[in-house]
């Protein structure tokens, strides 16, 4: 190795490392506290940057971060989608090089402000992380995986917030504490660059992140006092989850059809011995299309002789509507049926936020060379309705599987009432990957968000009973066929961010761009 090519692998090295290490802080290593120290070797490498290896930097951050939490990809497209492994991985780093271009782009314009201003790494950092992690969650249809926050799933006083800023809170405290310690790291190479540097404000800066922070456990401690005491009065309704634990491949099979469905049936059966309110079976539980199969009227039997009302998630064959440009005359929907406990079906949920490549191609016409990389009946078509389910006790509103990583979209069930989220999955795509742990994770800031609690029926697992604090009441193994039955405690609260959604991230962004428009448009000194 030649001098050049050591200078060049010192430079990055430290992004490399800050961007690999930020993995355990996710499940299943679940190293949350390494997540606010991880990042500060690498805001610290890229002061005095120039913005092309700033850029380059943030790539190299980025690659191992996103490629490591989510290498469970892989897992999906060579099992089912028929992809060979090594092709399958090359999917996986593709996708991780487009989520790392947010990161480069952090990089740059980071580096870039670094070297035009003495505002301390807090403000010129964090706005810009938080800003450039929420627009990744909406551009091209979004992919929100992989947030800061999310690392910090387990630690329920400070988690809280998210009732007021959405997980995205979360992310602005880790992303703020990294920029405060880089801050202090610097502070030294700043004032020898600069002999009048500021050094107040960064202690400035310090001592209002400390404050923040404390600010923060203090509200989350508040918010489970008050939660836990108004537990004790509270209406609570119970329901049974159903986890048939289905193999991926033998759901569809004419051979196992029988036999999926009977596992359903006789597992209901058993749990039906707890007196549950409700039934849940996971996302496309039923082997078959309900309403026009013979057997929809031996299910609809089997829970008018229970008396007890069962969701389940099935693929629904819709007429299209007259005058749509296509060559069939129906379309399929991912969707949720409840069965009241007379046997009829009373509730419809068509999902809404369909999962690229997996239940539809984008841009179909134009990429008309790909089909969906994973085993699939036929192109789904998207619900619009933010319908919910009313039952005696109250009302539910259905997520279905990719939808439970939308904080924006499971906000707009419950902007006008309701008493509980369920969530249905199907997550035997993903094998005993950390796939599964991830997906849970998130579910727990949903409930979080709105104030809901939050029932999740995965075929699989994790299934689970997560109260509104976030709190994991029980949950399942993976590849465990079982079912569970809680008393989940509903109430009416309705959350700020319910009603307000994402104002926090909005200010974010009003920031992000103010303070960047004043620092890159100053004339070099």
């Amino acid at each position: 190795m030649n001098r050049s090519s050591e200078i060049s692998l010192t430079r990055y090295l430290p992004a490399i490392l800050s961007g690999a290490a930020l993995v355990f802080a996710y499940p299943t290593f679940d190293l949350s506290l390494l997540a606010w120290v991880c990042i500060v070797p690498f805001l610290v490498s890229l002061h005095g940057m120039e913005g092309r290896t700033a850029f380059r930097a943030g790539l190299l951050f980025g690659l191992p971060y996103f490629f490591g939490t989510q290498s469970w990809i892989y897992y999906s497209v060579n099992h089912y989608g028929g992809i060979s492994l090594l092709p399958s991985l090359l999917i996986v780093l593709l996708l991780s090089l487009y989520e790392s271009l947010y990161t480069a782009a952090f990089g740059l314009l980071f580096a870039k402000a670094s070297r035009r201003t003495d505002l301390p790494l807090t403000v010129t950092a964090v706005p810009l992380w938080s800003t450039l992690e929420y627009i990744r969650g909406y551009l091209f249809t979004g992919f929100p995986w992989s947030l800061l926050g999310y690392t910090q799933y387990g630690s329920l006083p400070l988690i809280q917030i998210s009732d007021v800023t959405g997980v995205y809170g979360v992310s602005f405290l880790v992303i703020l504490v990294n920029a405060a310690i880089a801050d202090l790291c610097l502070l030294r190479a700043r004032q020898r660059e600069k002999p009048l540097f500021p050094a107040w404000r960064t202690v400035a800066s310090t001592a209002v992140t400390a404050l923040l922070v404390a600010a923060t456990l203090l509200y989350g401690f508040y918010r489970l006092r008050t939660f836990s005491a108004a537990g004790a009065d509270a209406e609570r309704v119970r329901v049974s989850i159903i986890q048939g634990s289905i193999e991926q491949d033998k759901k569809w099979n004419p051979a196992y059809q029988r036999k999926v469905f009977d596992t359903y049936k006789r597992l209901t059966t058993e749990a039906l011995r707890d007196g549950p309110d409700l039934v849940v079976w996971p996302e496309t539980a039923l082997p078959f299309y309900f309403g026009t199969d013979d057997r929809t009227a031996e299910l609809r039997e089997f829970v008018k002789n229970s008396g007890v009302p069962l969701l389940t998630g099935t693929v629904l064959i819709r007429k299209r509507p007259s005058g749509e440009d296509t060559g069939t005359g129906y379309r399929l929907s991912n969707s949720a049926v409840l069965i009241d406990g007379s046997g009829n079906p009373v509730y419809f949920y068509d999902k809404i936020h369909l999962v690229p490549f997996g239940e539809y191609v984008p841009l179909k016409n134009t990429l008309f060379f790909l089909d969906k990389l994973v085993e699939g009946i036929g192109d789904y078509t998207p619900g619009t309705n933010y319908v919910k389910a009313d039952l005696t006790w109250g009302q539910f509103g259905t997520i279905i599987c990719y939808e439970a990583i939308f904080p924006g979209l499971v906000r707009k069930f419950f902007r006008h009432g309701g008493n509980l989220i369920v969530n249905i999955t199907n997550d035997a795509w993903f094998g005993t990957t950390n796939g599964p742990y991830q997906h849970f994770s998130m579910s727990v800031f949903r409930a979080v968000e709105n104030r809901k609690p939050l029932v999740r029926a995965a075929n699989t697992g994790i299934s689970a009973f997560i109260d509104e604090t976030g709190r994991v009441v029980k949950r399942t193994a993976l590849f465990e066929e079982t079912f569970m039955t809680g008393d989940v405690r509903i109430g009416e609260y309705t959350s700020l961010y319910t009603r307000f959604g994402d104002i926090f991230s909005f200010l974010n962004i009003l920031s992000a761009v103010l303070i960047y428009m004043r620092i890159l448009v100053k004339v070099k000194e």
